[in-house]
C-alpha cells in the first residue's frame, strides 16, 4: 500500500497542472454565450459518447435544475444522447455517425447553441452535429482534450483541456462545466423563492 500514495499524488498533481494551463479567456468567452443564449430564449444542446456523454448529461440536468431553480425564465438544455429510443433507432437504421446530427434536425433553431464534447475530438458523430450547426448559422462549442482533434478546428469556440490523457480530460470538462454553474446562478440572481 506505500506506493499507492504517490501515484494519488501524481493524478491529483496532473490534474492541477491541466487546470492551470487552461485557456480562461475560452471559460469566460462560454460562460458569456451561454448567458446570450439563455436571454435570446435558445436551446442548448449537448452531447457526447461514453465519459463524455455522462458530462454532457450531468451538464443538462444541472442547467435544468440546478441553475434554473427560482428563475422565471429557466435556461432550456438538451442532452441528446439521453434520448435512447431516438439514439439507437438512427444507430440501428441509420448510422451511430448521425445519432446527433439526426436529432439537431428535428428541433435546432436559429438562437441555439451546440456543445459537443470528446476528449479525442475526433468522434465522427460529434464532427457531423458540429458541422451541420455551422453550416445552418447556429454557435457551437467544443469540448475537447489531447491536440483538441477535429472538433477544436471547427467549433465556434473550443474548451480545450491540452492533456494526452482520457480521464484527466474528462475531469476538466466537468470541472469547467461546475464552474460555469456556478458563476451563472451568481449572474441571474433575481430568483424567485419557491
Amino acid at each position: 500500500m506505500e506506493n499507492i500514495k504517490p501515484k494519488i499524488d501524481s493524478y491529483f498533481d496532473f490534474i492541477i497542472k491541466t487546470l492551470n494551463n487552461l485557456n480562461r479567456e475560452s471559460i469566460i468567452k462560454f460562460t458569456e454565450l451561454l448567458l446570450e443564449v439563455y436571454k435570446e430564449g435558445g436551446t442548448i444542446f449537448v452531447f457526447g459518447n461514453g465519459g463524455s456523454g455522462a458530462t454532457a448529461s450531468h451538464f443538462a440536468g444541472d442547467f435544468v435544475k440546478g441553475v434554473s431553480r427560482g428563475l422565471n425564465k429557466r435556461f432550456k438544455v438538451i442532452c441528446l444522447n439521453d434520448n435512447m429510443p431516438a439514439l439507437t433507432a438512427v444507430a440501428n437504421d441509420i448510422s451511430y455517425d448521425d445519432v446527433f446530427v439526426e436529432q439537431l434536425k428535428n428541433f435546432i433553431k436559429k438562437n441555439d447553441l451546440v456543445i459537443g464534447i470528446s476528449g479525442s475530438g475526433n468522434s465522427v458523430n460529434i464532427v457531423k452535429a458540429i458541422k451541420y450547426a455551422n453550416n445552418i448559422s447556429v454557435k457551437t462549442v467544443a469540448f475537447c482534450g489531447f491536440d483538441g482533434g477535429k472538433i477544436k478546428k471547427i467549433a465556434n469556440l473550443a474548451i480545450h483541456a491540452d492533456i494526452n490523457d482520457m480521464e484527466t480530460s474528462e475531469d476538466i470538462h466537468l470541472i469547467i462545466t461546475h464552474c460555469v454553474k456556478k458563476i451563472i446562478i451568481k449572474e441571474t440572481k433575481n430568483r424567485v423563492k419557491d
